[in-house]
């Protein structure tokens, strides 16, 4: 199986390295794109780098590596990523799943999905880029991982969370819902719950934080092979 992993808000292609040794030791062929600005494309980070942008970051890895009949993975922010993806080349998409992760209607932003708190922080936030959120309140609580996490986690351009994705309603293919039940509070349990009552969609948990990549790549590949 080929995979297509997009990482979150203040990610990278490094935070898919447990994940994906474990996908590759099974013969899986994975794809870790890092987004513009963020990871080891930082240095790329401006103003105008939105959602827009990081659609294209991935349509254009899709591209390039002629990749078709793919796995689509978002976590987190991701599903804002791969939700617009899957609308460009739904053809392509073997299957969409999204990782603990927003799930956009058309017309909506990640602003219009999260939190109140974090929405309120969003909308009075002045600089054009925000600081990751600790990794403390989204779960993490092993010294060992947050340490693994430590300076590799970039301020992410304020764009990608205001822009409003447009869909078109192209892909109709297989989706999958992954959710994280070992935290509270989260800004995906409504997503969860959406998926669990909705006979089109795959369901599943995993007793973890918001970083099963992290903290459990073993059952996270269990589940996107089965």
């Amino acid at each position: 199986m080929k995979f297509v992993l997009v990482h979150g808000a203040w990610g990278g292609s490094w935070m898919w390295s447990r994940l994906a040794a474990v996908l590759r030791s099974s013969g899986h062929e994975v794809f870790t794109p890092s987004m513009t600005g963020i990871g080891e494309r930082s240095h790329l980070a401006t103003r105008d780098v939105d959602l827009g942008v990081h659609t294209r970051d991935i349509l254009q890895v899709i591209e390039y590596e002629r990749l078709s009949d793919f796995v689509l993975v978002g976590h987190s922010y991701g599903g804002m990523v791969v939700t617009a993806v899957a609308d460009r080349v739904a053809d392509k998409v073997r299957s969409l799943v999204y990782l603990d992760a927003f799930v956009p209607r058309d017309g909506q932003a990640l602003i219009d999905l999260a939190r109140p708190e974090m929405r309120a922080a969003l909308l009075e936030h002045k600089d054009w880029k925000l600081e990751p959120l600790p990794p403390q309140r989204q779960g993490m609580t092993d010294p060992q991982e947050i340490a693994w996490l430590e300076g590799r986690r970039n301020p992410q351009p304020l764009g990608t969370f205001t822009e409003k994705i447009s869909l078109k309603g192209n892909f109709r293919g297989k989706r999958s819902y992954i959710f994280c039940s070992g935290y509270a509070p989260t800004s995906f349990a409504g997503f969860a719950a959406a998926a669990r009552t909705d006979k089109a969609w795959q369901y599943h948990e995993l007793p973890t934080h918001h970083y099963p990549q992290i903290s459990m790549p073993r059952e996270l590949a269990a589940l996107l092979t089965a």
